[in-house]
């Protein structure tokens, strides 16, 4: 007979991250900033953070080596593996490798912690054979990265061996997930939290002027999709206002209609932008986990306009709490709905009030997390 876990003893985890925010003003990895500071309050767990260098918790401890810190630092400075394997090959493997050692070396020597919390599915390849189990939270990158040859095989060996859980933070990717490592691993969909300043907000809409639409994204052709098309004929006579938010990572010509203001900090959106807004839209066709900022403007009360993708369609429910859009119609159809004032204050209440009932705050995230983490363990000694 298995022995029993010790509830009252902390847990000592090492949560892996190769994104994370210098500070909360930093909009790069700052979910995973706002995860491991959750985790860091609970005082039933002892965390470990090998991640770029940035603020923190005073309770995390920090996992990674100078070296490692160093050149994390200029992994993210230089724009991520992924960025650098779509601009240079070379370089791009290379790092890649580099990578593996570093988490590598960090594993081995963390094989007397309790639980591995490892982000991103690539950063599971060098686990070792000890056994240990291990928690991988899957984006929707991820879901592409399966797509490379061998890749599921690789990370099947990793998991072989040990009590271990894929957690994607969408539920749109469960059944491939289970299809592949399902005989291994508990697949879970877990969300992330919310941060209780976006449910604060208090919208107040202007009775005059044109209405104010946000988009809020990293600006890349895929991200964007047909923003620009599909919106262009109802707002660049000035009556509605496109204001644009987020950092060019490609180079791509904005129309002069646009309202481009460059990465705006969560405090910003949050203080001088979301309360003022009709709502958000995103036209998206980029391979999506569950974005975030959709969940914060839904806990703002805020309505959405988007694209239908798999990963909207599991939160934006047409006519309900926004609108799906499948054609240029369909955005002029939304617009003239939710510029309504019932129509608008309505979605965005039944928005507000799914957010706090199925996703919470970052706090429930982390108890989420807390009580897989146990059950990992307690399987691991079964």
């Amino acid at each position: 007979m298995p022995a029993p876990i010790d509830q009252a003893a902390p847990l000592d985890v090492l949560m892996v991250s190769t994104s994370y925010p210098s500070t909360l003003t930093d909009w790069r990895g700052l979910f995973i900033r706002h995860l491991s500071d959750a985790l860091a309050r609970r005082d039933d767990l002892a965390l470990q953070l090998w991640a770029p260098p940035g603020e923190s918790h005073p309770a995390v401890r920090p996992a990674a080596t100078s070296a490692e810190s160093a050149w994390l630092d200029g992994l993210m400075q230089k724009g991520g593996i992924a960025h650098l394997l779509r601009n240079s090959a070379p370089q791009g493997v290379a790092h890649a490798l580099r990578l593996l050692q570093f988490l590598r070396s960090t594993y081995v020597r963390s094989r007397k912690v309790d639980v591995y919390h490892i982000n991103w599915l690539q950063n599971a390849l060098p686990l070792p054979s000890n056994g240990r189990p291990a928690l991988i939270t899957v984006l929707g990158t991820d879901m592409q990265l399966l797509k490379l040859p061998m890749m599921t095989t690789l990370l099947r060996r990793a998991m072989r061996g040990r009590a271990g859980a894929i957690c994607p933070n969408a539920e749109w990717m469960v059944p491939e997930l289970t299809e592949k490592f399902g005989d291994l691993a508990t697949i879970r969909f877990l969300p992330f939290g919310i941060d209780p300043g976006w449910f604060a907000i208090e919208r107040s809409l202007a009775p005059t002027g044109p209405a104010k639409w946000l988009a809020v994204t990293r600006l890349t052709r895929g991200k964007l999709g047909p923003l620009f098309e599909w919106c262009e004929p109802h707002f660049r006579d000035g009556t509605r206002e496109l204001h644009l938010f987020g950092p060019m990572q490609e180079e791509i010509e904005l129309p002069a209609w646009v309202h481009y203001h460059g990465p705006a900090s969560p405090a910003e959106l949050m203080r001088d932008w979301f309360p003022g807004a009709h709502g958000l839209i995103t036209l998206s066709r980029h391979a999506e986990g569950r974005p975030q900022v959709m969940l914060e403007a839904m806990a703002a009360g805020l309505p959405i306009i988007a694209s239908r993708l798999p990963a909207h369609e599991n939160i934006v429910f047409h006519h309900e709490t926004g609108w799906l859009c499948d054609t240029p119609q369909d955005v002029a159809a939304a617009l003239e709905t939710l510029e309504q004032s019932e129509a608008n204050q309505q979605a965005g209440e039944t928005a507000r009030q799914w957010a706090a009932r199925e996703i919470g705050t970052w706090d429930d995230c982390a108890t989420r997390y807390i009580t897989l983490y146990r059950s990992l363990l307690q399987d691991s000694r079964a």
